[in-house]
């Protein structure tokens, strides 16, 4: 992919180092002298403008990016890079940061805006989820089609745990996505087995219900398994 991230602070250096080890092409833009940290991330293209200009995201050629990530830290500028890189240079996808929780209800399809990440709303779900073992936390939603990403860690006495995951049904439009078990992260398989301390991962639609998988979750399996 190719990615224009505006900002160059200390996130977006971040950001633009993991894009950058996944074999993405990445384009480093900030309008403040003090950020051009080039060799930070020298692998990257840099660009000293305000991406808040629209003569500036020409020069970049933003409409050849297939992403670009708002992460400077205000929250105004994110928003109008989102909308400028969505409504005048056709961007399929946009992600903005949110520094001020307040602010998250702005970043809607409106603003252009098609995930937006808030690092205290992220904390907070991570303190939520090292305490509530068991409970659904709602990591983040995609702002465009509705949908969360909800983690859960498996509680040992959920009836699931040792379960094979084709043996379970799943309420609609709920999909695991990924478990992490231990250090390792596993692309679910029909054949996988859920194992206690389980951390999951689903993708749950703006209609579906996730008491009903928190339902699931709690019922032993012989109620929940498909009709053979």
């Amino acid at each position: 992919m190719k990615v224009l991230i505006a900002g160059a602070g200390s996130v977006g250096r971040s950001i633009a180092h993991d894009l950058l080890e996944h074999g993405h092409e990445v384009l480093l833009m900030d309008n403040s002298p003090g950020s051009m940290r080039v060799a930070q991330v020298a692998e990257a293209e840099w660009m000293l403008a305000d991406a808040c200009e629209l003569a500036a995201l020409r020069e970049a050629a933003v409409e050849t990016m297939d992403v670009v990530v708002a992460a400077t830290g205000d929250d105004k500028a994110n928003l109008v890079i989102s909308f400028l890189a969505k409504t005048e240079f056709g961007v399929p996808r946009t992600v903005a940061r949110v520094n001020n929780p307040r602010n998250e209800w702005m970043y809607d399809a409106q603003w252009g805006v098609d995930v937006a990440v808030s690092t205290p709303r992220i904390m907070t779900a991570m303190v939520e989820e090292a305490v509530a073992v068991g409970d659904l936390v709602k990591v983040f939603t995609f702002h465009q089609s509705g949908a969360s990403i909800v983690e859960v860690t498996l509680p040992p006495d959920s009836p699931v745990v040792g379960a094979l995951l084709r043996e379970i049904q799943w309420p609609s439009e709920i999909v695991l996505s990924c478990i992490m078990r231990s250090d390792r992260t596993i692309s679910p398989s029909p054949e996988d087995t859920l194992e206690a301390r389980d951390e999951l991962l689903f993708v749950i639609s703006a209609e579906a219900d996730p008491e009903a998988l928190a339902a699931v979750l709690r019922t032993p399996l012989t109620a929940t398994s498909p009709t053979d």
